[in-house]
């Protein structure tokens, strides 16, 4: 793995490089390098499989960081490559090309965290969730509870109890405390 981060040094400008084991390496990239990288590490490097793509969402430094997990079947490597986007501006470019299962991700993680895709097919189809008109469900300021309240209807007999307190009536009933 050493060998191919060399490589990669040399043509790209890579940020928080970490080795989890032997064989995983996570990096970050600049967004517009991405397509070129992925390119690059499938074609020339062997890195043939896409593994997944995901998403989170770093609510407090307004931005998303999308991951890309590849892997070199021969040699059993995996790599991460991590990019950062403005939550403000949130799209990238479709790797569907590259790719032709990255569409299902993509769509998923358009629909769950609203970053969008340009030219991916079927991205602006409804995934998982027909006829959504709220903020993206996976967004961490979507107010589940909120929307719980206003969207379904209370049930009797529902109590809530303080942990702390519940647990101890049920384990030490004797205790008047």
């Amino acid at each position: 793995m050493k060998e191919i981060l060399e490589k990669i040094k040399t043509k790209y400008e890579v940020t928080d490089v970490l080795q989890k084991r032997a064989d995983l390496l996570f990096f970050t990239i600049d967004k517009k390098m991405v397509l070129d990288i992925l390119n690059y590490l499938k074609e020339l490097e062997g890195f043939t499989h896409l593994v997944m793509l995901s998403s989170v969402d770093w609510l407090e430094e307004n931005k998303f960081q999308l991951t890309y997990i590849i892997n070199h079947p021969i040699n059993k490597h995996d790599i991460a490559i991590r990019v950062d986007l403005n939550r403000d501006e949130a799209t990238m470019d479709s790797i569907h090309h590259i790719w032709i299962h990255a569409e299902t991700d993509q769509r998923e993680i358009k629909e769950l965290f609203g970053i969008d895709f340009p030219g991916s097919p079927g991205v602006d189809e409804d995934f998982v969730l027909e006829d959504w008109d709220e903020i993206p469900p996976m967004r961490r300021d979507f107010d589940t509870l909120e929307y719980s309240e206003r969207t379904f209807f209370p049930r009797d007999g529902r109590k809530t109890y303080d942990t702390k307190e519940y647990m101890k009536s049920k384990l030490y009933p004797d205790d008047k405390q």
